[in-house]
């Protein structure tokens, strides 16, 4: 599947955009230290990702903090191995297995009538926009306005990450690498 994946640092003079390779990245935690390797200490660092015009993901790194994701359809993230990266800590929560949430979140009526209660709320914890809202309400972007721009009808991800860029302060930045 194809992606698209930039990392937007803020320094002293302004946004730093460069192209950064989810292939070697196994979890949320190891994505946040190749962010804070590409960057200085203290500085905030944002990761815009998006997958085949299907969701967006933003993941935010401020120093030695720990990393703040928001998806925006967890529900096609899931599909996606770089959507698993950013859903990990989400799916461990929830002690379902990435197979079983799969099948949960398209289920027949025969594996409605079986799924227990505890993977019910999993699979619906998996829909639609997920994580941290809040993650750019200091860039100018109020969660309320985040969410909106996750459920608008028509718009691409890609637009989407233009409209969170020129919020920000960071769409010359991010225009950039496009």
């Amino acid at each position: 599947m194809a992606y698209f994946a930039a990392l937007l640092t803020r320094t002293a003079d302004g946004w730093e955009a460069s192209d950064i390779d989810l292939d070697d990245v196994v979890d949320l935690d190891g994505l946040a230290d190749l962010m804070r390797s590409s960057s200085a200490e203290d500085q905030i660092s944002l990761l815009f990702v998006e997958q085949e015009d299907m969701w967006f993901g933003v993941v935010r790194v401020d120093g030695e903090d720990d990393a703040r994701v928001f998806v925006s359809d967890a529900h096609a993230a899931i599909r996606s191995a770089y959507g698993e990266v950013l859903l990990g800590q989400l799916l461990a929560a929830t002690d379902t297995g990435v197979e079983e949430l799969l099948v949960l979140a398209e289920p027949d009526a025969e594996e409605l009538d079986e799924a227990e209660p505890e993977d019910e709320e999993a699979a619906e914890a998996l829909t639609g926009p997920t994580g941290d809202a809040d993650l750019l309400n200091d860039l100018g972007m109020t969660p309320e306005q985040l969410l909106e721009l996750s459920a608008r009808e028509g718009l691409l991800p890609t637009e989407a990450l233009v409209e969170i860029a020129e919020r920000a302060g960071c769409a010359e930045a991010l225009e950039s690498v496009r």
